[in-house]
């Protein structure tokens, strides 16, 4: 007979939403349980931001060496060592779960339990602890932070070849001769810029018209130029069709265009075409909770499901997939049922950043939402070549790209592709936040020469 625990608040899966609201909760006072199939710390931890991110340093300085000569300095040939590579990516991802589960373990009222959970019922869930042991934990709430893992594309012949996922890439130890990647959007080109930095031949493959695809098409034209100076080859308008092994140990892909079907090789294949919900083992229509076609939590502006006392927080939820979201969905909940605050997601700001290199970052609107919602707009548009800073570093591409609105001059949103464009894009949000005018920027006194004083002219700079 399985043991059964009783607590204030149960949450399933340590994320960056789950962890925060299981210590904050505990702090207050709720006994509260914390269920982990695999590893503390969620994807960013352990599969996204931070080995992706340590990665992608690795590949810039292996970059900058290259260009060395650009400076005037002579370093003699770039050697990458992916084990080298890989063995700062495991000690990093290592040390922010470690203090992680430190800090879960130290906090009074929290229990971890390092398993797989299911519902029974409304409040109620079993647990399979990873001992093979089962308990049973009942609780008035209960928070899903379980996320989400890579989608295997619908593809002729895929369960037949031996593909990589955006979590199995980063445990390479050689260098692929050439890498094949379905999917151009954050995921696909920052493995591709990666991987063609550390020396391999990248080719992108990609369904639609342009990359990334939120993004306006001048960016996304941008986007594509930098990677194609880079040495990645991308196909647009391109849908794989078949997969199969080649020579022995290649891949080759059957690929759908416009100019008909062709086949392309490389040795290994990487999965880059979106992300599944991690809820199919949950037993949630035990619960009688909703889930969309795709298999996502169904939630409303407060993060709770169609049961209530059952919540849904970070990417299992839909929307836009990001630790920022995932962070401040928690910061909801725990305003909400701790202060009372009344708290929602309604017009909930969604920076973020694509870390390919120079980095994208985006904020508030782009050009073709604005024109989807009929919102008045004009646009402020400049190259990264005319940001002195930039010109000094031999790091100008890209470009810098703001919509504000006409009558109160507010910033509506922007786009910077450049050097340490999150940085700047962060600029602008705070202005957004503050309701400060673009105005205020143009004319503002910046230190010379900085990044940020590229505001004075992105706003001086008017398309109409």
């Amino acid at each position: 007979m399985a043991k059964i625990h009783t607590y204030d608040a149960i949450i399933i899966g340590s994320g960056q939403g789950g962890t925060p609201l299981a210590t904050a909760l505990a702090r207050e006072g709720w006994k509260t349980a914390l269920v982990e199939a695999k590893h503390v710390g969620g994807t960013c931890v352990n599969e996204g931001c931070t080995p992706t991110k340590t990665m992608v340093a690795s590949a810039r300085a292996a970059y900058m060496g290259k260009r060395a000569s650009d400076y005037g300095v002579g370093t003699g040939k770039v050697v990458v060592d992916m084990e080298k590579v890989r063995q700062r990516k495991r000690d990093m991802v290592t040390s922010f779960r470690r203090g992680s589960e430190n800090r879960i373990r130290d906090t009074e009222n929290l229990d971890l339990f390092m398993g797989r959970a299911r519902f029974i019922d409304r409040h109620s869930v079993s647990i399979t602890l990873n001992s093979g042991e089962e308990n049973r934990l009942k609780a008035e709430r209960i928070f899903i932070n379980t996320g989400t893992r890579p989608r295997v594309p619908d593809l002729e012949g895929i369960e037949d070849v031996p593909y990589l996922t955006s979590t199995t890439v980063m445990e390479l130890d050689t260098l692929p001769g050439h890498l094949l990647i379905i999917g151009g959007g954050y995921i696909g080109l920052e493995f591709g810029q990666m991987f063609r930095r550390f020396g391999s031949d990248v080719t992108i493959i990609h369904r639609g018209p342009q990359l990334l695809m939120r993004e306006d098409p001048d960016i996304a034209e941008e986007v594509l130029s930098i990677v194609r100076e880079d040495g990645v080859e991308v196909l647009l308008n391109t849908t794989p069709i078949s997969a199969k092994v080649f020579r022995g140990s290649w891949i080759e892909l059957t690929l759908k265009g416009n100019n008909g079907e062709k086949a392309v090789a490389g040795s290994h294949l990487l999965l880059a075409a979106g992300r599944l919900p991690n809820t199919d083992s949950l037993d949630l229509h035990t619960a009688g909770v909703d889930l969309d076609k795709r298999g996502f939590i169904r939630v409303n502006e407060r993060l709770e499901t169609s049961v209530p006392g059952i919540f849904a927080l970070g990417d299992v939820k839909g929307g836009p997939a990001f630790t920022h979201i995932s962070y401040d969905d928690y910061r909801i909940l725990y305003a909400n049922l701790i202060k009372n605050e009344g708290r929602s997601t309604k017009n909930r700001p969604v920076p973020y950043t694509v870390f390919i290199d120079p980095q994208l970052g985006r904020i508030g609107l782009s050009e073709k939402e604005a024109q989807s919602l009929g919102v008045p707009y004009r646009v402020a548009k400049m190259p990264m070549n005319w940001v002195a800073r930039a010109l000094e570093v031999d790091e100008s591409r890209g470009a810098m790209k703001a919509l504000v609105d006409p009558e109160t001059a507010q910033i509506l949103g922007a786009a910077v592709l450049g050097i340490e464009g999150g940085e700047l894009m962060a600029m602008l949000q705070i202005a957004m936040l503050g309701k400060v005018p673009y105005t205020a920027l143009r004319d503002a006194v910046f230190s010379h020469p900085t990044l940020a004083e590229s505001l004075n002219n992105l706003f001086a700079n008017f398309e109409d």
